[in-house]
């Protein structure tokens, strides 16, 4: 019975103490921003001092955090009710599909096999556009790893088509940029590309390894052809 006893009063005497330290919130936080070498004498004196210091500080920072919640909950709202374009990210759903201008597309369907919608097309410059393409190029030159190691054929579909996207917008960006004598050849760098990732495409949808490995043979000449004509290229 004592022992209960004791263990309550225990119990009381440090609810007593919180709440002390909690009316005396300012008193504590002014004593941790601005304490005095007297007070580091007083802490070493009375150790009691050093708790009561980490109490108004973890008092402190919750009172930092009540006060930030509530502008983390209002401000995107208001930011959404103020700006609907504020020319850093796009708001509209789903992602706008960039239009082609040029003559690049498929004569008989009007369109691309491999072109993927919901892929962000980042407007950049011309010479942005024609250095990713130098980039794209390469990376598809890097994908025969890919199609002589086995069975990944959903693997080379992704990053076909995915490469190829990215091409195919960048392409028309350049060609339209272009001066009259540019354009020419180029839109038929350009179609002669496309079509054969579209050949190669099928094959890969068919899980054809020697056709497909045909057609990727001829892919690497175009491609190299691709990064050698952008390597001179100027507008």
């Amino acid at each position: 019975m004592v022992s209960s006893l004791s263990s309550i009063n225990a119990v009381a005497s440090n609810f007593i103490q919180c709440k002390q330290s909690q009316t005396n919130v300012s008193k504590f936080i002014v004593r941790s921003t601005l304490g005095t070498s007297s007070d580091s004498r007083e802490n070493q004196v009375n150790p009691s001092n050093n708790e009561k210091l980490h109490v108004s500080r973890r008092v402190s920072f919750g009172i930092g955090a009540i006060a930030l919640f509530p502008q983390l909950q209002t401000g995107p709202a208001r930011a959404d009710e103020e700006v609907t374009d504020n020319g850093w990210w796009i708001t509209s759903h789903p992602l706008p599909v960039p239009t082609v201008t040029s003559k690049i597309t498929n004569e008989e369907t009007g369109k691309r096999s491999f072109v993927q919608n919901g892929i962000y097309m980042a407007k950049i410059l011309p010479e942005g556009s024609a250095y990713r393409l130098k980039q794209c190029a390469f990376d598809l030159l890097a994908m025969k790893d890919l199609i002589y190691q086995g069975d990944v054929w959903p693997h080379i579909r992704r990053y076909l088509c995915l490469k190829s996207t990215f091409m195919y917008y960048d392409f028309d960006i350049v060609i339209n940029a272009a001066t009259d004598e540019q354009k020419p050849p180029l839109t038929n760098l350009a179609n002669r590309l496309f079509d054969n990732a579209e050949m190669l495409l099928e094959a890969v949808v068919k899980k054809d390894e020697p056709l497909t490995k045909s057609i990727y043979a001829d892919s690497e000449v175009i491609l190299q052809e691709v990064m050698a004509k952008l390597a001179k290229f100027s507008i």
